[in-house]
């Protein structure tokens, strides 16, 4: 019986090489097309089509794979993507991953540069989302480009995760769970060949080009502090240290 998966975040959190690790597995099979990102759970629209012309949609090309993947980043900004997923899915494996969120929102910001969203310096960005959430457009982007600082607080998002997935949200960090010593770990906890060794480990996957600006040890300490009780509670939740 074929059973799903979602890779729901976190943006600029490695999850396209994350995507790629899985797909590699003879026993999984993401999207296709994987560009744009299937998004289907962001919108009522969609997801009212159900499961038939999702699966046919995204999946036609599946063969004996028992794991369809859908790596759809913004699921995690979403509120309402879980229950809707559930809701078309039933029971599916939930994959985030993160990462520093300090460096995840200079990511995010580099990205927005790169695409022509963002006209602001890092600091002023940066600084102006500590003020509180910044005005975007919801008809150019599925979600905001701007939410730098909000989308860190990975707590906040994964709740509705926990309630409609309870049993089956698997949490990996960028460059600390995905060695070849411990990728074998997250394919035994989606009940696939933990035996299998992908290739391709080094490659790197999105990146920017070049260093970013640096952010300054005082607005760094700002963030710092503006994430602490958000990575206090993850790590009450998870039962280990963030790496970060």
């Amino acid at each position: 019986m074929r059973r799903h998966l979602l890779v729901i975040g976190g943006q600029r959190c490695g999850t396209t090489y994350l995507a790629a690790l899985l797909d590699s597995h003879p026993d999984i099979t993401m999207a296709r097309p994987s560009q744009p990102e299937p998004k289907v759970f962001v919108s009522d629209e969609l997801t009212a089509r159900g499961l038939d012309w999702y699966r046919a949609t995204y999946f036609s090309h599946a063969a004996s794979e028992q794991l369809l993947g859908d790596k759809s980043t913004s699921y995690l900004d979403v509120p309402q993507a879980a229950a809707r997923a559930a809701s078309v899915l039933g029971r599916a494996e939930i994959v985030v991953q993160l990462r520093d969120p300090v460096a995840r929102a200079v990511s995010n910001w580099r990205f927005s540069k790169e695409n022509g969203l963002e006209s602001r310096p890092l600091a002023q960005a940066l600084e102006d989302n500590l003020e509180g959430a910044l005005p975007w457009d919801p008809t150019a982007t599925s979600v905001s480009p701007f939410a730098y600082l909000e989308r860190g607080r990975y707590v906040d998002h994964l709740e509705a995760w926990f309630a409609g997935f309870p049993d089956s949200v698997h949490v990996t960090f960028l460059h600390n769970d995905l060695e070849q010593s411990s990728i074998g770990s997250l394919y035994a906890a989606l009940a696939v060949d933990a035996e299998h060794r992908p290739t391709g480990l080094s490659d790197v996957v999105n990146a920017s080009e070049g260093e970013p600006p640096p952010l300054g040890a005082e607005l760094e300490a700002r963030l710092r502090d503006y994430f602490r009780d958000s990575d206090e509670r993850l790590q009450a939740w998870l039962g280990r240290d963030v790496p970060w």
